[in-house]
């Protein structure tokens, strides 16, 4: 039984890592992606809107 529970535990562990990894990994793709428009349009940042004050501001990383 403490085996089972053992593995269970390292099961979820290994999840929650992966989880993580994955959504690292995404961010750092976006920034990448967004980067490469920037270059491409030459642009100095991506603005975006701000629903609240209704302006638009530098996304910021």
């Amino acid at each position: 039984m403490p085996q089972l529970i053992f593995f269970a535990a390292v099961g979820v562990v290994a999840y929650v890592g992966y989880r993580k990894f994955v959504r690292e990994a995404e961010r750092v793709t976006a920034k990448a992606r967004r980067a490469r428009r920037e270059a491409a349009n030459g642009s100095m940042g991506t603005l975006v809107y701000d629903p609240k004050t209704g302006e638009y501001r530098v996304a910021k990383d």
